[in-house]
């Protein structure tokens, strides 16, 4: 060991790093055989070590040297000369003052104080050199004189004691560290499944579902009397889903609150998950059925029909994500459903049981039901062979469907036959997500007339199925037909959030001629007894995140929209399952002002002017949400549906004038078998008979040209976002 000084285990000493720089490090080992020891330091929260030769040890430290002949080899501080390190870095000059005892000099110093005091001191000479000052050596004790050699030794020991025991505490935290990293290790390989590429995520949500007080809806209870009423409903992983081992992303910890754990990935490839959070008047886990989503959402709005209101419930979603199955019921086999297990059938159902209470008996009221849908901006009757349908304004400014066929209904099996008659009518097709797929916009509507010579409107449910809102991402199709498709879908439901935007404020102005389906919906948008409910459903899979964080963000802007979405505001219906009991509520509500609505402020709309349609100051309330491109888009395509309704309008009279041409033409030309018939008239007659055909052709032929011209435009327009798209 005299080879190494006075260097030991966990004494403190400079080394020179390989960069220049010189710090301090705790010496850990004595390697005798190759003559270096091992130190180790902490830096950036890291323990680290090397090891370096003793000569290098000393080169920096030469205080620690072995003694020779009893005394030291090192030079005062004033004659050290320091290297420049060859680093640009500039090292410190090592400080001198503070020196490790050697214990062993320390003993023999105690044991020459101890013969001296036994021995008689000599007088003091006046001249003699004892008295003299002598210059301190630098071996000697740099402690305070006051303290004995035993007590130097004890705190020279302590102070390395200290330093050991840090040492110790740090390869302690490593082994700790090192274990748990280890245990949390072998855990994941024991839920590792290797068929299974995002198992990582799978384990992530698990975790995080433990860390959530779960206390979702599980059975029925109270309901509220909402003007507008948002909810959202999961469906369970279907067969698709569950063989290509997609995990469930969402989580309804809460009656009104859902979760949604999106997986992301760093830059370095590290897996994590986004946690997104909503809140709605109602969420449906995967538990729920349908019975239990109609009495939460559509039975509160049966009973304002009867009292002269227009009530709406819409299913807005995802395609696959289990709107039809809301609003249709049960599928069995392809388009075949079980129709007794949805909303329609069991709202028609409620409507019976209310004209059967001597309350409303006495009204004399009858229902009617109409099923149609609304695709690309066209109107089918559903119930009538699918054929078109026109939507006019009569001269009171009230929305018409010309030709829209209404069947009287008596028993809940005519409706159930109607539903299924209609669904089997209804444009589909298959998509990656539903081998039927919906593309239209379906409106089953319950309406109930006054029994009196015109059958006057007393009140109407409009129970909608709205086409997917992924379809809206076609806007850039290469097909005509699936842009128009994809346009019209956006346009309308960014038409029908503004319409529930200007209900809540009791706008003045509506935009309801922004789309077909809000022009259809017009009156259910109006009047303080109009009601409205959205169920937002939602496909749980992974694959499926985007569109369903799209779906909730549109769910929850339309909340926003809400004047007064407080729980504490909400007027309790029934405490117990019971039509009375919603009777009872919904009459004393409606014998009350509505303070929330006409204490409000309206917010200022842009004024209008001729040449602005509704479409337009959409895009001006919703210059945030929409870009001004997609506004041109649909503002062309309205252009294109517009032109095309004149067009086909224009050819139906031209159809109609040369019918009626040609049966004058046809009497006519008899007229001429006569010996003695009018010249005259008969050439007048027939000029002018060509001179009308004529017209229907210039005016049939100007329609043509228009049009053609909005197919040009139509088509400019989509190749430039297009473009945009490819830059972007």
């Amino acid at each position: 060991m005299g080879g190494f000084g006075i260097i030991e285990k966990g004494s403190s000493v400079h080394i020179r790093r390989s960069n220049g720089r010189v710090h301090k490090a705790i010496v850990t080992k004595l390697e005798e055989t190759r003559m270096a020891v091992i130190v180790e330091w902490f830096e950036e929260e890291e323990t680290k070590g090397k090891e370096i030769a003793i000569d290098q040890i000393f080169e920096l430290n030469p205080e620690m040297k072995p003694v020779e002949n009893g005394g030291t080899n090192i030079k005062p501080p004033s004659q050290r000369i320091l290297g420049r390190p060859s680093s640009r870095r500039t090292e410190l000059p090592v400080r001198t003052d503070r020196r490790t005892i050697n214990p062993r000099q320390l003993q023999q110093q105690q044991q020459q104080q101890q013969q001296k005091d036994r021995s008689p001191s000599p007088p003091p000479a006046e001249n003699s050199e004892s008295t003299k000052s002598k210059p301190r050596s630098l071996d000697e004790n740099p402690l305070p004189q006051h303290m004995s050699a035993q007590q130097k030794i004890h705190s020279t020991r302590s102070k390395k004691k200290n330093v050991v025991d840090e040492v110790e505490k740090l390869r302690k935290n490593r082994e700790e560290r090192r274990a748990a990293q280890n245990q949390e290790r072998e855990r994941r390989l024991q839920n590792y499944d290797p068929t299974n590429a995002n198992w990582e995520f799978s384990e992530m949500i698990k975790e995080f579902r433990v860390t959530l007080e779960m206390n979702p809806l599980t059975q029925i209870g109270d309901i509220y009397d909402q003007r507008i009423c948002v909810c959202v409903r999961i469906r369970p992983l279907n067969r698709k889903e569950n063989l290509r081992k997609e995990i469930d992303v969402t989580t309804v910890p809460t009656p009104n609150k859902i979760m949604v754990s999106e997986p992301r990935s760093k830059v370095d490839m590290t897996k994590y998950l986004d946690n997104h959070s909503f809140r709605f008047d109602y969420t449906f886990n995967e538990w729920i059925n349908n019975e239990m989503v109609y009495w939460y959402t559509a039975k509160p709005l049966v009973e304002s029909i009867f009292n002269g209101g227009m009530a709406t419930c819409f299913a807005y979603g995802q395609t696959g994500s289990g709107k039809t199955h809301t609003m249709g019921g049960d599928f069995t086999a392809g388009k075949n459903q079980d129709t007794t297990k949805g909303i329609y059938a069991l709202a028609s159902q409620d409507v019976f049981h209310l004209l059967e209470q001597p309350k409303y008996k006495s009204k004399n009221l009858s229902l009617y039901a109409s099923f149609f849908e609304i695709y690309s901006g066209k109107v089918f009757d559903l119930l009538n062979g699918k054929s078109r349908l026109r939507v006019l304004e009569d001269g009171k400014q009230q929305v018409q469907v010309v030709g829209l066929e209404e069947k009287e209904v008596n028993t809940i099996e005519e409706v159930l036959a109607l539903i299924m008659d209609g669904t089997k009518c209804r444009t589909s097709g298959q998509t990656s997500a539903n081998a039927h797929s919906s593309r239209s916009h379906a409106v089953f509507q319950l309406v109930l007339r006054r029994d009196d010579s015109r059958k006057s409107l007393h009140g109407k449910f409009s129970l909608i199925d709205l086409a997917g809102n992924e379809r809206g991402a076609d806007t850039t199709s290469a097909d005509r037909q699936t842009r128009i498709e994809g346009a019209e879908i956006n346009k309308s439901l960014l038409a029908l959030k503004e319409c529930i935007r200007a209900m809540s404020q009791n706008s003045k102005h509506l935009p309801f001629r922004a789309s077909k389906l809000t022009q259809v919906l017009r009156d259910s948008f109006i009047g303080e007894r109009s009601r409205t409910c959205m169920i937002a459903t939602l496909s749980p899979g992974m694959l499926s995140c985007e569109h369903t964080l799209n779906t909730l963000r549109y769910a929850d802007r339309v909340k926003e929209l809400v004047a007064d979405d407080d729980e504490d505001n909400r007027r309790k219906l029934s405490n117990l399952p019971g039509l009375e009991k919603i009777d009872d509520g919904l009459s004393s509500q409606q014998q009350q002002p509505q303070p929330q609505f006409q204490n409000q402020s309206v917010k200022q709309q842009p004024p209008l002017s001729p040449k602005n349609s509704d479409l337009a100051l959409i895009g001006t309330l919703c210059e945030n949400e929409v870009s001004q491109e997609m506004i041109e888009v649909h503002q062309t395509v309205s252009t294109f549906q517009e032109v095309e309704e004149d067009t086909v309008e224009c050819h139906r009279n031209f159809i109609e004038g040369l019918s009626e041409t040609l049966g004058l033409t046809t009497s006519l030309f008899t007229m001429t078998e006569d010996v003695d018939f009018d010249q005259e008239s008969y050439i007048s007659t027939l000029k002018s008979q060509l001179a009308t055909v004529q017209n229907l052709k210039d005016l049939l032929t100007g329609k043509l040209e228009s049009f053609e011209k909005v197919l040009v435009e139509e088509e400019k327009v989509s190749k430039s976002i297009k473009v945009k798209g490819r830059h972007t």
